[in-house]
């Protein structure tokens, strides 16, 4: 089948329309692509959003929680006079009160000047110093159980962290003892201190 110059003629528009119509469906195929994948990216960029937002309100919600846990264990801390400044004078306060309940025969204490505590193994201490005033306390017992029962009592009865290094023992020669129910059998050296922390941003 030939086709002549004047079917060309008449094809032409039909052409031109085809091609026309060809072209504006790849226009409009790739806009179509191109609104999807820009749909597509923002719906990621808001999920991610959305994940950040949600991982940021749990955090804050963390915090919260930690904050009321810790806010109150550190109020305690604060009333036990474990968290702040030196408590020499109660120390010694209570110590004085100690001797007034006849735990031991007698005993005598020194409280050295504070100084940075450095623990072996190390550990983190946060935003706290750890001070530690060594205490040397020397007792004349009726027996071992004396020793118990006063630092029980010391725990109890006194504000503060005392660490107990430990204790060295020896019985009191017949010579040097007077025989009466009330003298002293042993004698007892030992060595501890208390612990403070002190809040590195707190007011000097």
């Amino acid at each position: 089948m030939k086709l002549s110059t004047s079917d060309l003629q008449l094809m032409r528009g039909s052409l031109a329309a085809i091609f026309a119509s060809g072209l504006l469906s790849s226009v409009i195929i790739f806009a179509s692509s191109q609104y999807a994948n820009h749909n597509q990216e923002t719906l990621r960029t808001a999920q991610s959003q959305m994940n950040d937002a949600r991982n940021r309100l749990t955090a804050a919600r963390q915090d919260q929680e930690n904050l009321s846990i810790y806010s109150t264990e550190y109020g305690l801390l604060q009333k036990q006079n474990i968290i702040g400044d030196d408590h020499r004078l109660d120390w010694i306060e209570g110590l004085e009160k100690l001797r007034d309940q006849n735990l031991t025969v007698d005993f005598r204490y020194n409280i050295s000047p504070q100084i940075i505590y450095a623990p072996q193994p190390a550990i983190d201490s946060g935003n706290f110093d750890i001070h530690y005033s060594e205490t040397k306390l020397q007792f004349d017992l009726l027996h071992e159980g004396q020793l118990l029962n006063y630092f029980d009592a010391l725990r109890s009865q006194i504000k503060g962290r005392f660490q107990l290094e430990g204790c060295a023992m020896q019985r009191i020669a017949m010579s040097q003892n007077t025989g009466t129910p009330t003298s002293a059998h042993i004698k007892a050296d030992c060595v501890g201190g208390w612990i403070t922390l002190k809040n590195r941003n707190a007011p000097q």
